[in-house]
Parts: C-alpha cells; sequence; structure tokens
C-alpha cells in the first residue's frame, strides 16, 4: 500500500497541525486562521482513512479521474469532509470537477473560467474559487502573469459572473518562496480577496508568516510518493 503505515500518518498529521498552529502563533496570528490541506494525490482510499478518522476534513487532489475514483464512497462515509482540486484543471473538466470539488485551486486561463461559469450555472453548485498566479512567470507552469492579473481577475467576475474567493501559488523550486508568496499576498489585497493558498511541505512556515490562509501538505503527512 502506498503511504505510510496508519499509526504513522496520524502521527505526522498531529505533527504538521501543531507546527502550523506554532507557526501561526510565532507570526502573531490565531492558530485556526492557517486550514491544512492533506494532499492525499496517489493514495489509495485506505491510505487516507486514518487522516479522515483522525479528524481531518480537508483533502487536496490533483486529478479530476483519480478523486471520481475513490473519493464518493468516502464522502459517504464522511460527509463533512471537503475536496479540493489543487493540481492542473482541463477545460473539457470543468463538469466533472464543479460536481465532485469543492474548492478548485487552479482557474488560470479564460476557456477555463467560461466552462466553469457555465458548469455552475448548470449545476447550480458553486465551489470555492481561486485564481492561480504564476509568481514566478515559468514558462512550464500554469496559473496567470502577475502582469495580467488584474485583467483576469475583472474577466472573470465581470465578464463571467465567478465569485473569486481567493489567490494560489506554486513559487519556483530554486528561488526563496517568501517574495513570492508576498507579491501574492499584496495582489490579493489589491483585489480584496480574503484567501491565499500558498506553501507546501517545506515553504509552509514561510508562507504562514506572508499571510497564508490555506498551506497544501502531502508527503510531511503520507510519506513519499510511489
Amino acid at each position: 500500500m502506498k503511504g505510510l503505515p496508519m499509526s504513522d500518518t496520524v502521527t505526522r498529521l498531529a505533527a504538521t497541525r501543531a507546527a502550523i498552529a506554532r507557526a501561526a502563533r510565532d507570526f502573531e496570528r490565531e492558530a485556526d486562521s492557517v486550514a491544512l490541506i492533506a494532499v492525499s494525490k496517489t493514495m489509495p482510499a485506505e491510505a487516507i482513512l486514518p487522516a479522515l478518522e483522525a479528524g481531518q476534513r480537508i483533502f487536496g487532489e490533483n486529478y479530476v479521474q483519480e478523486a471520481k475514483a475513490k473519493w464518493p464512497e468516502l464522502k459517504q462515509r464522511f460527509p463533512d469532509a471537503q475536496l479540493h482540486m489543487i493540481g492542473p484543471l482541463q477545460s473539457n473538466k470543468a463538469r466533472e470537477a464543479v460536481e465532485l470539488f469543492d474548492a478548485i485551486h487552479s482557474l488560470d486561463r479564460e476557456s477555463l473560467a467560461k466552462e466553469l461559469a457555465r458548469e455552475i450555472g448548470r449545476i447550480g453548485k458553486a465551489p470555492i474559487l481561486f485564481v492561480q498566479v504564476n509568481t514566478g512567470d515559468e514558462p512550464q507552469k500554469g496559473g496567470v502573469s502577475p502582469a495580467g492579473i488584474d485583467a483576469f481577475l475583472e474577466n472573470c467576475r465581470e465578464h463571467h459572473g465567478l465569485v473569486i474567493t481567493g489567490l494560489m501559488c506554486i513559487p519556483p523550486a530554486d528561488e526563496p518562496p517568501s517574495p513570492h508568496f508576498a507579491l501574492l499576498a499584496k495582489i490579493a489585497v489589491r483585489h480584496g480577496l480574503r484567501e491565499l493558498s500558498m506553501g507546501m511541505s517545506a515553504d509552509y512556515q514561510a508562507a504562514i508568516q506572508m499571510g497564508a490562509t490555506y498551506v497544501r501538505v502531502g508527503s510531511a503527512i503520507f510519506g513519499a510518493r510511489v
């Protein structure tokens, strides 16, 4: 089975929660102002169950088809669990994503905004929406360029009628993350957005310092992925 033994998962989950709360307090924030997204991508349902049974309720997945294969049954057992789409989302998967996910963190282009608006209107269910910002302007990575984010947010709101709640970023792997987190926070303030999805296993403490409200942690909880 992929992931850690049940007892290890629960222990590491508790340690991660404690570290997040400690970092929040260190930066003079309330401990509950930062929500943990336990990144369960590639993990089978049986590897996720210990975290659910230990009280973790927010989980992140990267692929629609993988999430469809395991989460409907898990949500039947834990109906208050929240599922967040944190990976790239193809426009042709918008319908399934709106049906399955409680939040989508990777809105980053016009075609996807159009399809999400269509499916939200059709289904009558609106996931929490984050716009992904490519803070490093990396050509291989998804996300809206900082130079284009103002126009993109306005288009999402005014043209497509989407309610944007926050921003998400993944800093370049070879650069210090804090300037990228600071840039995302600055953009959020400019647009009155209250949620910041930033920070992963290696850098979530820096993200908390810069105002993260959601941090995405996987390997520190579930172990190495195979």
